[in-house]
C-alpha cells in the first residue's frame, strides 16, 4: 500500500534531481531517502527512479507516482482551505520565513495587520536565506517566503512556486567619509576594485550578488569582513575598513559613511514566495497585508 510519507520523498527527488538534493530539502539523510524509494518501489512493484549521471532521473513508474503526489499535496490544501472557512473565520497557524532585512519594514507590520484583522490567525516566523528557506517553502514546511533578488543575481524559484515583486531599492557604494571617492557623484565599480569589502556569510545572495558585480570588471572582491547584516557593516565602512554594496533604505543616515549610486545601476528586490496551489486563507490575507504595508514604503514596484 503506498503512503503519503513516501509519496513526498518521492516528490522531492522529482523536484530536486538527485538523493542529496532532496535529503537537504526533507532535512533527513541520503541513505533515509533511498530506504524510503526502495520502500516504496517495493509497495509500487516497480522501479522508480534510475541513474542519471550525477542525480536520478524518474521512470514512466517513477512520473506516475511522482504525480499522484503532486494531487495529493493539492488535496490536503484544498482541505484545509475547505476547513478554515467551514465557519466563516481566517483561522490556524501562519508560518512565514525572510531575509533579515525584510524583518523591520515588511514582516511586523504585515503580521501586525493580519493579526488585527484575524485574531484566530497564529503566526510564527523564521529568518534565513532563499537557498534554506525555498526548499522549506516547497517541502510546506512554511507558508510564505520573503526572499531577495539582486539585479547582478536575479533569483531563480523552482516549479509550482509564485513569486511576487514587493519593493525595490538602488544599491549604493559604501564608503567612509574619509575615502578618496567620497566626494564623487557617481561610481563605477571599477574604481574599488583594490578596496577591501566587507559583506555577508559566502553562501547569501547578497555576498554572491556582490562577488558578480564586481566579476563584470574581471575582479574578485575581497570580502575580508564577514558581517550577516548591513547596519553593522556600517560600523565597519565607517572606521575606514572596507567598503561594501548595500541598498540605500538599510544603511541611510548612519553616520561616518558616504552612500555613491552605482553606474550602471545595481537594485535589489524583496519580493514574496507562496505555493501555486496554496487555497489556505490565512496565506491570502498575509499577501494583501505585505501588498498594503509595501505599497506605503518608498521606492515601491511599479505595478
Amino acid at each position: 500500500m503506498l503512503t503519503w510519507e513516501r509519496l513526498r520523498v518521492l516528490d522531492a527527488v522529482a523536484q530536486h534531481g538527485s538523493v542529496g538534493a532532496a535529503a537537504a530539502a526533507l532535512h533527513v539523510t541520503s541513505p533515509a531517502v533511498t530506504q524510503q524509494i526502495r520502500k516504496l518501489e517495493r509497495e509500487a512493484g516497480a522501479r522508480l527512479v534510475e541513474p542519471d549521471g550525477r542525480g536520478v532521473r524518474l521512470t514512466t513508474a517513477g512520473w506516475i507516482a511522482a504525480q499522484a503526489a503532486r494531487k495529493a499535496t493539492t488535496a490536503i490544501d484544498e482541505a484545509e482551505h475547505a476547513l478554515s472557512t467551514l465557519h466563516g473565520r481566517v483561522t490556524g497557524p501562519l508560518r512565514i520565513g525572510a531575509v533579515n532585512s525584510g524583518f523591520g519594514p515588511l514582516v511586523a507590520p504585515a503580521l501586525r495587520l493580519v493579526t488585527g484583522r484575524h485574531p484566530d490567525v497564529v503566526p510564527s516566523t523564521r529568518s534565513g536565506e532563499p537557498v534554506d528557506l525555498i526548499p522549506q517553502l516547497s517541502d510546506r514546511e512554511l507558508d510564505a517566503v520573503l526572499v531577495e533578488s539582486w539585479s547582478t543575481l536575479p533569483i531563480r524559484v523552482p516549479a509550482r512556486i509564485r513569486h511576487e515583486p514587493l519593493v525595490v531599492h538602488e544599491v549604493v557604494l559604501t564608503v567612509s567619509t574619509g575615502h578618496p571617492l567620497a566626494d564623487r557623484e557617481t561610481v563605477t565599480l571599477d574604481l574599488v576594485r583594490d578596496d577591501v569589502w566587507t559583506g555577508c556569510r559566502p553562501g547569501t545572495d547578497s555576498h554572491e550578488a556582490q562577488l558578480q558585480a564586481m566579476r563584470r570588471y574581471g575582479v574578485e572582491a575581497q570580502i575580508r569582513h564577514v558581517v550577516d547584516d548591513f547596519p553593522t557593516q556600517m560600523t565597519v565602512v565607517a572606521a575606514g575598513l572596507a567598503v561594501t554594496l548595500a541598498p540605500r533604505p538599510a544603511v541611510e543616515g548612519f553616520p561616518g559613511v558616504r552612500l555613491i549610486p552605482v553606474e550602471p545601476a545595481i537594485t535589489r528586490t524583496i519580493g514574496l514566495a507562496t505555493r501555486e496551489n496554496t487555497h489556505s486563507p490565512a496565506v491570502r490575507a498575509l499577501v494583501e497585508a505585505f501588498r498594503e504595508v509595501a505599497a506605503a514604503l518608498p521606492e515601491r514596484f511599479p505595478g
